[in-house]
């Protein structure tokens, strides 16, 4: 499918992955998509490249950040920020991404859990992105709104524009017959003007621009001034409103001067309101507010819901009762204004660009006489939409000079966050002898096509079942979030794929049940036959250069070992996901990695293990990722885990003690190695060297050889996950 992508202060048509539908969300063929003039042009200009220096200059706030920090930190400390800030910098400015966020369409699909909308409905969406410029889109159901019965879907493209404006106006609380300024008349304010005079305001227009102030006139406002032309705009504010100023401005211009919020100040009552809709710099004076106790009010976004990823993704609606008016009821209501002719848009779109011509469309909207309102057509004409004809695509792509070896393990990544790119694809790209990278699955189109052509796969994916089901793939690798796993593996395992997933293998004890149902099959789950796909987890601990050495030094002891590890987690915010159902807890998803080192060192059994948690005082941290794990041993060893995430990030994450024979062992945070009574190598790294690449390595000899052993003991992968699962709950 076509979708506009932003990359080096350009925006082009691209040929991407179309969506699947997934959980709680609508799939929709989209049929016309609005042009956020403001908010699209400046992402626009944002993703140009430019030097460190001019970004500074736009960021002084950044600059007088830095400069504290050397005046506390030093010169070392601040240099080593201020290059990693670049190189962040360097590569955001450099990446590709979608732009857009309201259009209308028509259902192809419902996603779980989503009951009163079906294929064939009309519908608008919202949502930046998510509700892209793009063929398909696929749209969390609290941000998709049925269309009112006779209202055409150009002008139900604008939804998103319309709840920004509606809810500017639910803030500022418009009593009958208040004097209302609106305070820049581009889209946001001419759109906000119609529903302030519909909730019973008397509207004043203020801006530069003649030919959206005859809009306004036309739209209701019984006052225009053209402050460019005016010689004094506040003066003629004042004597409309005999005297007094206005009870209400809404601030919908985007500007970054401080004379014009200034200016908005003066034009309001002693004790009246302004509401920002707009943007307007950096600057606000006090004065401005002070004298007159003028309320400011911020105005975000759509309305409650917006940026709650339980309300948005998750699709947990807010109660009737309590929050009358959320996002999806704004854009609801609007959608029912423009079908009843109260709010009008039609004068507005002067321009309607084909998705092809997306580049162009831009470019009329950077000119100084931009059109005020331009939408883009998808030529998906509803009436002759199929529901049932639709399929995600693939999108193949171009690899000269390709190696074809049957000596490589040809893989299918599913699952393209930070970590798969971070680590595991740069890692396969190091491997290019063992591994070939066929296909990459990710639920984003534009996102997993970039992915696939920097590393060079054959094909890239939204639908992960593509990946199982391609004869040309020996090797899945699934990196999605945790809840995913357990059933990803599952689906990979029984399409006879050799499988690799990233920690954890699953997230509940049913999802561990059955892949050990899976391999009951063999009569020895110590050592499975090539008849069955082999598993591994990545535990990559076991594999570092570190606990190798200390694996050879406590191979020849007389007595049981006694580990003590420190893991200083840190903190992340109890909303992160990692402790919600996608990601089972911390313990779950990270602990894992110890527990399974401590089989490997010891490579026995666990006889019994308990654990004891943190009594926090306050809801700010968490028992769940604050506990002390005790593991026996039937050969007699003991293991402690300190898992914690209140300890400072001033002292190293990963350190580990072995004691044996009156000898010890030191690794400190995968960099250093030391031995107190036993002689280790010198053995020092920069970074963290955690056994990520050599996992790989391992797993390659493994599947090529087609050991009975595999790099982890199938019984250890089972034990590790039972025990996580098992600590978890307590």
């Amino acid at each position: 499918m076509l979708q506009a992508i932003i990359k080096d202060g350009r925006v082009s048509a691209k040929e991407v992955p179309s969506p699947v539908v997934t959980k709680g969300s609508v799939l929709i063929r989209v049929v016309y998509s609005c042009i956020s003039a403001g908010t699209e042009i400046s992402g626009l200009q944002s993703s140009e490249k430019t030097t460190l220096i001019r970004k500074a200059l736009k960021q002084p706030e950044k600059v007088e950040k830095a400069w504290d920090m050397f005046k506390s930190e030093g010169f070392i400390k601040t240099v080593a920020k201020v290059k990693t800030f670049a190189e962040n910098e360097k590569k955001s400015a450099g990446a590709e991404r979608p732009t857009g966020y309201s259009l209308s369409g028509v259902v192809l699909a419902t996603g779980e859990g989503v009951i009163d909308l079906k294929p064939g409905d009309g519908v608008a969406a919202a949502g930046f992105g998510i509700a892209n410029h793009a063929e398909f889109v696929d749209v969390p159901r609290n941000l998709v709104m049925r269309l009112p019965e006779g209202l055409d879907y150009k002008t139900a493209s604008t939804v998103t524009l319309g709840g920004i404006a509606m809810q500017g106006v639910r803030r500022a609380q418009i009593q009958l017959g208040e004097f209302v300024v609106v305070y820049g008349t581009g889209i946001l304010g001419l759109i906000a003007l119609q529903l302030v005079k519909a909730a019973g305001g008397r509207c004043i227009a203020v801006d530069i621009d003649s030919r959206r102030l005859k809009l306004a006139k036309d739209f209701g406002a019984e006052l225009t001034i053209n402050a460019s032309e005016t010689s004094d705009p506040v003066a003629a504010v004042s004597h409309f409103t005999s005297g007094h100023g206005a009870d209400t401005v809404i601030f919908a211009a985007a500007t970054s001067k401080p004379s014009a919020l200034t200016q908005a100040f003066e034009m309001t009552r002693k004790k009246g309101r302004l509401v920002m809709v707009g943007v307007y710099g950096r600057e606000l004076r006090r004065n401005d507010i002070y004298q007159k106790e003028i309320d400011f009010l911020i105005s975000t976004s759509y309305g409650p819901g917006r940026y709650d990823e339980t309300y948005e993704q998750k699709g947990l609606d807010y109660p009737y009762a309590y929050v009358r008016w959320t996002e999806n009821r704004n854009m609801v209501e609007y959608l029912r204004l423009l079908a009843n002719g109260v709010v009008d848009v039609a004068a507005m779109i002067e321009n309607v660009f084909p998705i092809n011509q997306v580049e162009k469309a831009f470019e009329t909207l950077s000119r100084p006489e931009r059109p005020l309102m331009v939408l883009l057509n998808y030529d998906n004409p509803p009436e002759d939409e199929n529901p049932k004809k639709y399929e995600a695509s693939t999108l193949e792509i171009k690899r000269p000079n390709v190696i074809n070896s049957n000596d490589r393990i040809r893989v299918g990544i599913i699952g393209a966050g930070n970590f798969a790119t971070g680590m595991h694809l740069p890692n396969l790209q190091k491997l290019a002898d063992k591994y070939e990278i066929r296909a990459i699955c990710n639920r984003t189109g534009h996102k997993v096509a970039e992915i696939a052509e920097r590393f060079g796969a054959s094909y890239a994916t939204t639908d992960y079942k593509k990946v199982l089901e391609d004869p040309e793939i020996d090797l899945t690798m699934i990196c999605t979030r945790h809840n995913l796993h357990g059933q990803m593996v599952m689906e990979s395992l029984r399409s006879g794929k050799h499988t690799f997933v990233e920690k954890p293998l699953c997230t509940t004890q049913a999802e561990l049940d059955h892949i050990k149902e899976f391999y009951d099959q063999q009569s020895e789950t110590r050592n499975p036959q090539p008849a069955l796909p082999l598993l591994m987890v990545g535990f990559n601990r076991r594999f570092s250069k570190y606990a190798i050495e200390v694996k050879k030094c406590v191979a020849g002891r007389i007595n049981p070992l006694f580990i003590h590890y420190r893991m200083n987690a840190g903190y992340i915010p109890m909303d992160h996901w990692a402790y919600g159902e996608e990601g089972g807890g911390r313990i779950v998803g990270e602990a894992c990695h110890i527990i399974d080192l401590f089989s490997y060192l010891i490579d026995a059994p666990v006889r019994a293990f308990s654990s004891a948690s943190l009594q926090p005082q306050t809801d700010s941290i968490s028992s769940s990722d604050n506990k002390s794990i005790i593991l026996e041993y039937q050969d007699g060893s003991v293991a402690t885990l300190e898992y914690f995430a209140v300890g400072s990030n001033e002292i190293p994450k990963e350190y580990m003690e072995v004691h044996f024979d009156e000898k010890s062992l030191i690794v400190d945070d995968y960099k250093s190695i030391r031995g107190y009574g036993v002689e280790t190598p010198d053995i020092k790294t920069k970074n963290q060297d955690k056994g990520q690449l050599e996992e790989l390595i391992d797993l390659y000899g493994c599947v090529k050889r087609q050991d009975h052993i595999w790099p982890i003991r199938i019984e250890e992968m089972f034990e590790t996950t039972m025990i996580t699962l098992e600590t978890a709950k307590k």
